[in-house]
């Protein structure tokens, strides 16, 4: 078997001989080189030929955004990016996925970084050989559907349910896709709970960039919010979101309990935390690697929840989406950018209109 092909881009030497330990602790992965900044991965690009790339984003000569964006118009490939955990660096992160960056991990101070190898290790690994599996050439497709999908806002007479609410769970490429999804949504439309695989400071960057392209109001969740038609809530990172439901109405409510499925926020808590109002709910899984939300989509179908899963083609990586669908946890598998048409068409039956029509 072919080994995995890793160049690493990084300014700083201790990181890069980390990440070179790390990845070539696992036998399927090689690193063919190191560079401390672009210019020089720019020559070692054409005469290494790697598979993927980690790259860092500040570094000297040319920042790791623009030459991203050059890579991309030129020779597109996968790229993991380093991210700080800083607002600026959820920012830029942010705009790497919207250039075309398969995925993103946390890079801690080098200290930190140190301290904690096993942890990051597993991370990283996972993380490039997934990446390194995307389609390059699919990807680059959808980037640019992505980038000139039409955003026009959906016709919607409203909701004939009380407290109906659609859930969404996303991870790898969740980000772009969930641009696809809410954009076309308008204000009237029921509220959206989103439990989106991100680390603290992302989420509310995250939150607000939607939020400039939305017409719906997007923010990043609060403990005890009331959930009302026309918002769009995004969990925090590094907390787990659950709604719950008193004297009639809907709110946020915030678990500080372990990870599930590695993850925190988790699609799966979310999701069954809406069981006991299943008859109301819609529930979606875009793309994402790992199986989280794919067991609690099954419960809730169960329950008489709407399961809509993103279809295989259209997903950055089907992961998250293909573990429901081998569950049969799913009611329809859609089309990225038929999904917003989709949910509101079912949002605006009335209860008796629910168990007579099919979308």
């Amino acid at each position: 078997m072919n080994k995995i092909r890793v160049l690493i881009i990084d300014d700083s030497a201790v990181i890069r001989k980390v990440v070179r330990e790390l990845l070539t602790s696992d036998p399927e992965i090689i690193v063919v080189g190191e560079a401390e900044n672009p210019l020089v991965a720019r020559e070692l690009i054409k005469t290494l030929s790697p598979d993927i790339l980690t790259l860092d984003i500040e570094m000297p000569k040319m920042d790791g955004i623009t030459f991203l964006a050059n890579l991309m118009r030129l020779r597109p490939m996968p790229v993991v990016m380093l991210s700080t955990l800083t607002t600026k660096g959820s920012d830029i992160t942010l705009q790497a996925l919207e250039l075309g960056a398969i995925d993103f991990i946390t890079k801690p101070s080098v200290g930190t970084l140190l301290a904690t190898k096993s942890q990051f290790k597993d991370i990283l690994i996972d993380k490039v050989k997934h990446a390194v599996n995307v389609d390059q050439k699919q990807h680059f497709l959808n980037s640019k559907l992505i980038e000139n999908s039409d955003t026009s806002i959906l016709p919607f007479s409203g909701s004939q349910r009380r407290n109906h609410i659609i859930a969404i769970g996303a991870s790898t490429g969740g980000t772009e896709a969930l641009k696809v999804v809410l954009s076309r949504m308008p204000k009237n439309s029921p509220p959206v709970v989103v439990a989106q695989h991100i680390p603290p400071t992302f989420s509310e960057r995250f939150a607000n960039r939607l939020n400039e392209i939305c017409e719906m109001t997007v923010q990043e969740a609060r403990h005890g919010a009331k959930i009302k038609e026309g918002n769009v809530y995004i969990a925090q990172g590094a907390i787990h979101l659950k709604i719950e439901e008193k004297n009639g109405a809907l709110f946020c409510v915030f678990d500080d309990s372990d990870k599930v499925n590695r993850h925190k926020p988790s699609v799966d808590v979310l999701f069954q935390s809406l069981l006991p109002m299943a008859g109301n709910v819609q529930a979606v899984l875009l793309t994402g690697m790992g199986n989280d939300g794919a067991q609690g989509m099954l419960e809730l179908k169960q329950q008489g929840a709407r399961t809509v899963i993103q279809d295989e083609n259209s997903s950055l990586i089907w992961g998250m989406p293909g573990s429901a669908y081998k569950l049969s946890a799913h009611q329809e598998q859609c089309d990225l950018f038929k999904i917003s048409e989709n949910l509101l068409i079912y949002a605006a039956l009335t209860r008796g209109e629910m168990n007579t029509n099919e979308i």
